[in-house]
């Protein structure tokens, strides 16, 4: 089993932030990074909206990062650990511009970084970025095949109803072969189907424990699915979010286990249930200190169980 840490503070979101977040200065974070890192964490989860409409603001909070810039901050700042965006919506980025960011910050970073991707469902999000909301499935789709071209060809070449490209020179090429690797996030049968054909993993979201063994022969029962390949990474949180999806209305408290065994206990069941990699956080703590005692504890009394 490996961990990921959700790196804290650079967005607000309710159902599980801590009181010191949202005055942490950039330094404070990136200490966190840093600790995470020495711990022996495997990677940094980092959420991402370029603008968060007013009537979800409430539920979602109003801080989000642009993740890949965020990313290549905190790959700079660190040495092991990897970067999971978690997630960045697909069609909100032009996939020639963001191969190329993906690709140098995987190269400057040793190799480090990991896609996490989704289609978005912020309609109003979409409206302010001028992208068409329709069809951003099938957009997703071709922006990944064209990304896999340009990370891989010496000779990149794509043709597509959104994207098209020929006689281009693309370097540097990503340090990671073939390529960094692209998670697929969601919870629908579409996004499912879109993780066994296009991804080297998954993210569910809302997903309940006791279903996802389902889930997950339903994506290796899809033609050509590459979760049966090594390396499907399957990552999901360890709290359990009870909030509504698409809204994030909260329906009751967020629950994250908290004693060593309660703790231990959850993480095995998420292996057996076909997890490969645990997003943890906190419960909600009160300063930055307490976060970083809690990241000691769970390194020295969760993660020896599993290494």
């Amino acid at each position: 089993m490996k961990f990921a840490l959700g790196m804290p503070g650079l967005i607000l979101y309710p159902p599980l932030m801590g009181a010191w977040e949202s005055d942490a200065t950039p330094q404070q974070l990136v200490d966190v990074a840093r600790r995470a890192d020495e711990l022996g964490f495997d990677a940094l989860t980092i959420s991402e909206h370029i603008v968060m409409p007013n009537e979800m603001a409430g539920v979602m909070g109003r801080r989000f990062p642009d993740a890949l810039v965020a990313a290549s901050v905190l790959a700079g700042a660190t040495r092991r650990i990897r970067l999971l965006t978690y997630v960045l919506v697909l069609p909100y980025r032009n996939p020639v511009v963001l191969a190329k960011q993906t690709a140098t910050v995987d190269f400057l970073s040793g190799g480090r970084f990991m896609l996490g991707v989704g289609i978005g469902h912020a309609q109003r999000e979409f409206e302010a970025l001028g992208i068409p909301f329709e069809r951003r499935g099938s957009r997703s789709d071709e922006y990944i095949e064209a990304m896999r071209e340009l990370w891989t060809s010496d000779d990149p070449r794509y043709e597509g109803e959104f994207v098209s490209f020929s006689g281009i020179a693309f370097e540097p090429k990503p340090i990671q072969r073939p390529h960094p690797p692209v998670l697929v996030g969601g919870n629908s049968k579409p996004a499912m189907r879109r993780a066994a054909r296009y991804g080297d993993g998954w993210l569910p979201w809302l997903v309940k424990r006791d279903d996802l063994p389902a889930c997950l022969d339903y994506i290796r029962s899809q033609p050509s699915s590459r979760a049966a390949m090594p390396g499907f990474e399957v990552v999901m949180p360890i709290s359990e979010y009870k909030v509504e999806d698409y809204s994030h209305r909260e329906l009751g408290e967020t629950n994250v286990p908290r004693s060593t065994q309660h703790m231990v206990d959850e993480v095995a069941r998420h292996r057996e249930a076909g997890v490969t990699m645990t997003q943890v956080a906190p419960p909600r703590t009160p300063t930055r200190e307490h976060f970083i005692e809690w990241m000691e504890w769970f390194a020295s009394d969760v993660m020896p169980a599993f290494r």
